[in-house]
C-alpha cells in the first residue's frame, strides 16, 4: 500500500501502490502544466462508508511514498482514463483498474504510431 501526502495534512492517504503509480503520472503531468484540479475517491471497504475529493494546486507539496520498490508496467488505457477524467470539469475519478484479459489482435501489416488515431496513420509508401 502507497501513500500520497498532499500539502501540510497530518493524515496521509493509502492508495495501492499500482494505482497511485498511475496516479502520480497523471498529476504530476497536470500540475507541470500549472493546472489545478479535483481528485475524488471512495473510501475502502476497511474504512467508513464515503468519498473524498481534493483540489490539487501546483504551489501545494505533493509526494508519493512506494511501498514496492519495483515500478510497475504501466496500463496506457487506465492513463487515458485517468487523464481523461483530469481534464473534465469533474476532475479525476480514481476508478479501478480495467484489465481486459484477452490480448489485443495485431495487424502487422499497419502502420502503428503511439497516441495516433488509425484515421491519422499515413499509409507506407512502397
Amino acid at each position: 500500500m502507497g501513500t500520497l501526502y498532499y500539502g501540510d495534512s497530518q493524515t496521509p492517504i493509502g492508495i495501492e501502490d499500482r494505482a497511485l503509480a498511475h496516479l502520480k503520472i497523471v498529476l504530476t503531468t497536470k500540475l507541470r502544466r500549472n493546472e489545478s484540479f479535483t481528485l475524488s475517491w471512495r473510501h475502502p471497504d476497511d474504512e467508513p462508508r464515503g468519498r473524498e475529493t481534493l483540489w490539487l494546486h501546483p504551489a501545494i507539496p505533493l509526494r508519493f511514498v512506494f511501498t514496492e520498490p519495483e515500478r510497475p508496467e504501466l496500463n496506457a488505457q487506465w492513463l487515458e482514463d485517468l487523464m481523461r477524467s483530469a481534464n473534465s470539469t469533474g476532475g479525476i475519478e480514481l476508478v479501478p483498474e480495467h484489465l481486459d484479459p484477452e490480448p489485443i489482435p495485431v495487424d502487422t501489416s499497419q502502420p502503428v504510431r503511439v497516441g495516433a488515431d488509425v484515421q491519422d496513420v499515413e499509409p507506407a509508401q512502397d
